[in-house]
């Protein structure tokens, strides 16, 4: 019997992947003090690229040292020479090397963090519009970009790329969901601006599809170009799921060979299966949560109008589901994250039908509401702890992956939670130098 999981897929560019499941983009956390790609990077992709699966996503790799996503981003900027020069791009050559050694796709992930920059990592995030991001004071106001300056980023998404190619990666994607600059640009809550760049939703994507094409041009028909774009905000006011298929309508002309969707961002996580500040929440459909994907069923929507191949992101953990998502027709590829965080070959046992379900550990980790942590403790603070301390178990098993070790499954959510605040805010201290 055919396994639908292990089939190849041509993309339009003429590239082939070997089957049809991808370790899509976790933010890793390694780079040095100057957000270079360490021997971290090297192991933990050398890791994945024998685990099996087909296609591997980078983390997001920065296009703005300024701001980014927090300390231990790889960054990538061209107006700041150490970025960009031959010992940056030799680590980063290593890192492709490491990350293809069994012939997989390995893809860079391109992006800007806007106005998602803690305070600990940048002194002025930036954003369409002066809109704070209102999360336990971690955020300071973005300043609003300038025209000249989102032009000037339109110009370095095509150069990062361009030099992601030069080093050895086979692919790379456009950052364009979870909230990140070019997200913010597309959602009415955070675009305030009356210019080319903000009202109408063709001018609130026009970066997006601008950022799509200096891309293009600089890697030429014959490299994978990926998109990530959320399906919804699930935000009151915000990119709506009809703005969702407005953009994919706008990007269908453009080239893609794999467009990725998810949903939400840091108010409204729900790339994490988890629902944020109730007040400017929407409501999930009854047919979605009784998927196991969490974005399946808009996919479906999105599949009608997009004529590029698709990725569905989010809650996969069994060869059931996979396989159905597969044979409904709503995407072509499998997108598996924190499973590869405790068991980097697990691509490898699903291809070989030694397990049937991936490994899952977030219900497990979180605490249960009871004395300090209670129902009517307050929203931050119980969202704070299970949330981020979730996050940070996971974090802490990429840590060791790279390091070489296996992953520690017995590690208490409240040691994570202050381990990943510790290890972020030490290396902010050393960016600061």
């Amino acid at each position: 019997m055919t396994d639908p999981l292990a089939a190849p897929f041509p993309l339009p560019c003429g590239v082939l992947l070997g089957n049809r499941l991808c370790k899509t983009a976790m933010t890793e956390g390694h780079g040095d003090s100057h957000l270079r790609a360490t021997v971290r990077h090297e192991r933990l992709y050398r890791a994945w690229s024998e685990g099996g699966a087909g296609l591997l996503i980078t983390g997001n790799v920065m296009i703005d040292r300024r701001v980014i996503e927090r300390p231990g981003n790889v960054a990538i900027d061209v107006t700041h020479p150490p970025s960009v020069d031959a010992d940056a791009r030799a680590a980063l050559a290593r890192w492709a090397k490491a990350g293809t050694v069994v012939g997989n796709q390995l893809w860079m992930q391109i992006s800007h963090a806007g106005r998602q920059s803690p305070r600990y990592a940048t002194r002025q995030p930036l954003g369409p519009s002066a809109v704070k991001l209102d999360l336990m004071g971690n955020y300071a106001r973005p300043r609003a970009l300038r025209e000249h300056e989102i032009v000037d980023f339109i110009r370095r998404f095509g150069q990062v790329a361009a030099i992601a190619r030069e080093t050895g990666f086979t692919g790379v994607q456009v950052h364009g969901a979870h909230g990140y600059l070019l997200s913010s640009f597309l959602s009415p809550v955070t675009n305030l601006r009356d210019d080319a760049w903000g009202g109408a939703l063709e001018n609130r994507a026009r970066f997006l599809v601008e950022a799509v094409r200096s891309v293009r041009r600089a890697v030429g028909s014959d490299f994978p170009v990926s998109v990530k774009l959320n399906s919804d905000d699930f935000r009151k006011g915000g990119f709506s799921h009809e703005d969702c298929l407005g953009v994919v309508r706008l990007l269908n002309s453009e080239r893609i060979d794999l467009l990725e969707i998810s949903g939400g961002n840091y108010e409204q996580p729900r790339l994490l299966g988890v629902e944020g500040r109730a007040e400017d929440a929407l409501p999930v459909r009854a047919s979605t949560r009784a998927r196991e994907a969490y974005f399946l069923e808009y996919a479906g929507a999105i599949r009608k109008v997009a004529t590029m191949p698709m990725m569905v992101t989010g809650g996969f953990r069994t060869r059931l589901g996979m396989e159905a998502a597969l044979a409904s027709g709503d995407t072509d590829v499998i997108g598996i994250a924190r499973p590869f965080c405790t068991q980097p070959d697990v691509a490898r046992h699903l291809l070989a039908r030694e397990i049937d379900e991936l490994p899952a550990f977030e219900k497990s980790l979180m605490l249960r509401p009871s004395g300090w942590l209670s129902p009517t403790s307050p929203y931050l603070l119980a969202k704070m702890v299970n949330v981020l301390g979730v996050q940070g178990w996971y974090y802490q098993q990429l840590d060791r992956l790279a390091v070489g070790k296996p992953a520690q499954l017995d590690r208490g959510l409240s040691r994570s939670f202050l381990r990943y605040w510790w290890n972020d805010l030490s290396k902010a201290a050393l960016l600061r130098r």
